[in-house]
């Protein structure tokens, strides 16, 4: 961390106010870190985070957007499991980072949100700030993607809040909570420090385990398949659990399959791999799934919607869905897709049935699976012309040979062909919510939870992701985050190319004018430059094969030496066949 930058003055506490007790109920929860982006409505908070607890415990990382600071408690998520905290500007800071929620609700993580307001007396507010940033219910803003909130009206309120959102957020199924502090309650001054609420007397609810009759049900269906296929979806990143995975596919011969929305959760190498991971089903996992007699979904992002690409009828095989999702399911939002049909449906986490099917029938791995050797250096001389998202592929894998890597986020073009995941840490997925702007702060709060683990940090981002997200590289560089971000540069945003170009042949209309509002040129923008500008080592706009593979060994020189890098690399346009037809199809 920067301490000469972030150390503050030494200060003798003798009076003590409302924020002082709601900082140290983030101790008392073991908070490590709160993202925030300064605002006049937690300024009480604030000071007691910088001087009651001199800004240590937790420590504050300093974000220059709202977004980022939800998009960093994001990637810090998918690494741990566990939430980080979040403090947000009134209803402002709310509204700037209601993308950023919605992302971390679609994808089921755990995180504490605190906002503030007021005060809510309106006889203390101050004149025309405090009116505009006072809400009625400020939690409506997002609470449809929220899995709790409340807005207390005193101090002991306020601490027990923050102890049942604690609770809430990482009980299974896992989302955001919100809570919303009064100005007033902050600053009003206090005789002494209330008793915080005893954690160990509110413990994270655990689901009951899953039954031997539940497991030995699937069991028998298992031992009835000839061609059962496994449908990995969002699990855990434990190695233990991992191996169960492996185990339980290779003891019934099933095929598996995953996509690349969510993280590792197979060997995508075995030979019991279905394919390549996709956002869209590839031509083999359909294949594989239209002639399997029985499919289980652990789960898995819309069984119903992937029944349909694979062309399933849900009555010519047996079905076991085996997910929480329907106790997050609620009336505003459609992130839990189409109902799938199934012949057993279960509620439970994915990996704890894993493991009540191994320890029943008795299944341990015998020593690591059989996996090809990891391909050596790349020959990248044979790449020639314009740079495709492709050849970046061959040109990064070549460089990271040898290394633990975590790949942190892969762009939508991204041929899934060329991912070889061989553990729960290898590659971290999408956003979940599909939307744009959340790749740079989800690779900073990634890389923050990597950093000092031995595993070298990477995302490659669009360039539209990393213009709208930009600004927070700035808190990796300042808070000293080791990182590699490879820009795969189109100047376009083809995604909507594609699209256009689709609705242009429906219409007979020219597809040569789908560029048209999509590409970002005239004049291009200096991506490394706006890296180096937050005080990043960037390189680019990198051309030509040789240049890239210069760029990246120094990059990775960089990052080793600990910096925060940047490589903004211009590459040609276009997708996979099977990425295009899934967009696009009816």
């Amino acid at each position: 961390m920067r301490d000469d930058l972030d150390r503050p003055v030494a200060c003798d506490i003798t009076t003590l106010y409302g924020s002082d007790a709601i900082g140290r109920m983030l101790r008392h929860l073991d908070v490590p870190f709160v993202a925030l982006n300064p605002g006049s409505s937690f300024r009480g908070l604030h000071d007691s985070l910088v001087n009651d607890l001199g800004n240590r415990d937790p420590q504050m990382l300093l974000c220059l957007h709202e977004e980022h600071a939800v998009a960093i408690a994001h990637g810090w998520a998918k690494v741990t499991g566990s939430p980080l905290a979040v403090v947000l500007h009134a209803n402002v800071g709310l509204m700037h980072a209601a993308m950023a929620l919605y992302n971390a609700w679609c994808d089921r993580v755990p995180m504490l949100v605190y906002g503030a307001t007021g005060p809510v007396d309106a006889d203390k507010r101050r004149p025309w700030i405090d009116w505009l940033h006072t809400s009625r219910d400020q939690a409506a803003i997002v609470r449809p993607y929220v899995k709790w909130d409340d807005q207390p009206a005193s101090l002991a309120a306020s601490l027990a809040s923050m102890q049942r959102a604690a609770t809430i957020t990482k009980t299974a199924p896992k989302a955001p909570t919100y809570v919303c502090f009064d100005v007033s309650v902050q600053e009003q001054k206090i005789d002494d420090m209330p008793p915080l609420p005893d954690a160990a007397k509110h413990p994270v609810p655990q689901f009951p385990e899953v039954s031997e009759a539940e497991a030995t049900r699937i069991l028998a269906m298992l031992r009835e398949a000839d061609q059962p296929v496994f449908l990995m979806g969002r699990v855990s990143r434990d190695r233990a659990d991992w191996d169960r995975r492996v185990a339980l596919a290779e003891a019934f011969g099933a095929r598996v399959v995953t996509d690349i929305k969510t993280a590792a959760s197979f060997p995508t190498k075995h030979p019991l791999h279905a394919g390549a991971p996709s956002y869209f089903l590839c031509p083999e996992a359909s294949k594989v799934m239209a002639e399997a007699d029985l499919l289980v979904f652990f789960d898995w992002v819309d069984p119903a919607g992937t029944m349909k690409q694979a062309g399933v009828e849900p009555a010519a095989s047996r079905v076991v869905n085996v997910t929480l999702e329907p106790l997050l399911q609620n009336g505003w939002s459609l992130d839990h897709q189409a109902q799938p049909q199934s012949d057993f449906s279960l509620l439970a986490d994915p990996d704890s049935l894993i493991a009540a099917l191994c320890g029943v029938a008795g299944i341990a791995r015998q020593g690591k699976e059989s996996l090809p050797t990891p391909a050596a250096a790349f020959d990248t001389s044979i790449h020639t012309g314009p740079i495709t998202i492709d050849a970046l592929a061959d040109h990064l894998q070549a460089r990271l040979v040898g290394r633990e890597v975590t790949l942190m986020r892969l762009t939508l073009s991204w041929n899934g062909d060329k991912c070889d995941f061989r553990g729960p840490l290898d590659y971290l997925g999408y956003d979940g919510g599909a939307g744009i702007g959340s790749g740079p702060g989800m690779a900073v709060g990634s890389a923050l939870a990597l950093r000092g683990a031995g595993r070298l940090p990477v995302a490659v981002l669009g360039d539209g992701d990393f213009l709208m997200g930009a600004t927070a590289i700035w808190t990796a560089v300042h808070h000293s985050i080791p990182m590699l971000i490879v820009v795969a540069n189109n100047r376009s945003y083809f995604n909507d190319e594609v699209h256009q170009e689709r609705v242009a042949r429906m219409r007979g209309r020219p597809i040569e004018n789908k560029h048209v509002g999509q590409t970002i040129t005239g004049p291009d923008i200096d991506i490394a430059a706006m890296a180096r500008a937050q005080g990043a080592t960037a390189f680019g706009p990198v051309e030509g094969h040789a240049a890239l593979d210069d760029a990246l060994s120094q990059a990775l020189d960089r990052v080793a030496a600990g910096d925060t890098v940047v490589v903004d690399v211009r590459i040609a346009q276009g997708y996979s066949a099977a990425m295009t037809e899934g967009m696009t199809q009816e």
